[in-house]
């Protein structure tokens, strides 16, 4: 585990291969599906995650989609279990430490020839955490190829740190610094988990095959770090191992 630590320190990132089994994906895909199924069948909820703004212009975005829900937690209890699973935990482990509380678990799906990409962004804008413990794990349901629009990052970039204009949904000098073409393709099979600090430049390209990419992202922090005042964003404060020092009474009642 402290190859893992001493490799995300490094570079801001780490490919964990084979966390869940063939036959777990299998499970989890079915789940997966369902839940897809839920929201396509309400029809009362906007579900296309594509975003907006010039980056996304310059990726020839504007009939692209991308389906997506938070919290599979809420829909699913393997989907639970899934984020509670040893393996997985201790990757998470080597990086955050022995306390490890979920901020939100979401559901991605690219569909085929026509999934929307996300243009190069860092993550903490969305939910700043105070010790900025914030990670990401992407749990690949699918295989995730760079054709199918896989995750690219950018090594080293976390040590930036906190840069402003890196949201991705507005026009950004600093992020022409740091276009698709610099960034590491992690193409993953399913099973396999990417995990990334919040600070790390990353992106996808759009999903251009004939393969369905359907991911699971599960934000994590700390025990001993909180959410910024003011942060609207879900938060489930669920610890997943060890404690959280920052619950309270009130801050229980709004899980």
């Amino acid at each position: 585990m402290n190859e893992i630590h001493s490799f995300f320190e490094t570079h801001g990132y780490y490919l964990a291969c084979k966390i869940f089994t063939p036959e777990e994906i299998r499970m989890l895909e079915g789940e997966f599906d369902r839940i897809v199924a839920q929201l396509t069948a309400s029809q009362q909820e906007e579900t296309n995650a594509r975003w907006q703004g010039p980056h996304m212009e310059r990726l020839g975005a504007a009939q692209t989609e991308g389906l997506h829900t938070h919290n599979v937690q809420i829909y699913s209890a393997l989907w639970l279990q899934a984020i509670q699973k040893d393996s997985f935990l201790k990757v998470a482990e080597a990086i955050l430490g022995p306390d490890i509380i979920l901020h939100h678990t979401k559901l991605f799906q690219k569909p085929a020839e026509k999934g929307a990409p996300f243009p190069m962004h860092q993550d903490w804008s969305y939910f700043p955490s105070v010790k900025d413990t914030m990670i990401a794990a992407i749990i690949h349901v699918s295989e995730s190829t760079d054709e199918m629009g896989c995750l690219r990052v950018v090594p080293g970039s976390h040590k930036l740190g906190r840069l402003p204009g890196t949201s991705g949904l507005v026009a950004s000098e600093l992020l022409e610094k740091y276009p698709f073409e610099s960034a590491v393709p992690l193409e993953a099979a399913p099973g396999d988990v990417a995990f990334f600090h919040y600070f790390t430049l990353h992106g996808s390209k759009p999903n251009q095959s004939s393969k369905i990419r359907k991911t699971v992202l599960a934000q994590m922090y700390a025990g001993h770090d909180r959410i910024e005042e003011g942060n609207t964003h879900p938060n489930e404060r669920l610890a997943l191992r060890g404690w959280n020092y920052a619950a309270t009474r009130s801050l229980a009642n709004q899980a």
